[in-house]
């Protein structure tokens, strides 16, 4: 069958955003299992238009979507913004419909709260695209993973939720790709 491919979407675009941070860091433990190709997609370089505010003829619109399409799963790297995703998550997700269906996710989520609210309704908007989310659910707190709140330094027991969160979206995202 191949190697799958996965995607870790960085869920922020505003500026001083950590989310890359976090994604390197997934990366880097997701590239050490050998197991999948895994690369980290960037939401900013799409420079997507709120939705329904343009014809849609963008070249980022297709853009986004073919490279969505060239995934058998995906990890969001979530930040906790008033409770929730990121608005430009949210239009970022809207922008497709088929490209993500029958597909799996994994959530690595960060904020005050770990930010398990945002992956909470990330999980709700996930179901209604046809995308199997894992249960393994890495968070990570603003107080105690971040130095001064803007410098990654992960405690070490989160290496283990990420590897049990990887092996469950390669799983599922194995089984999803026979459905497609």
């Amino acid at each position: 069958m191949g190697k799958l491919n996965i995607g870790i979407i960085l869920g922020s675009t505003r500026e001083g955003r950590l989310s890359p941070q976090v994604g390197e860091w997934v990366k880097g433990i997701a590239d050490k299992r050998d197991d999948a190709n895994y690369e980290i997609v960037d939401i900013l370089d799409y420079n997507l238009p709120l939705l329904g505010t343009t014809d849609g003829s963008e070249p980022g619109i297709a853009a986004w979507n073919e490279k969505l399409a060239s995934f058998d799963g995906f990890v969001f790297i979530v930040q906790e913004y008033n409770h929730s995703i990121t608005g430009v998550l949210k239009n970022a997700i809207d922008h497709a419909r088929e490209p993500w269906n029958n597909k799996a996710a994994g959530i690595v989520s960060y904020g005050s709260t770990g930010g398990a609210r945002a992956a909470e309704h990330l999980r709700g908007i996930l179901g209604e695209l046809m995308i199997a989310d894992v249960r393994v659910h890495p968070t990570l707190s603003l107080f105690t993973d971040f130095e001064n709140f803007s410098t990654f330094k992960p405690a070490e027991l989160h290496l283990k939720n990420v590897n049990d969160m990887l092996d469950q979206l390669n799983a599922w995202s194995g089984a999803l790709k026979t459905l497609r």
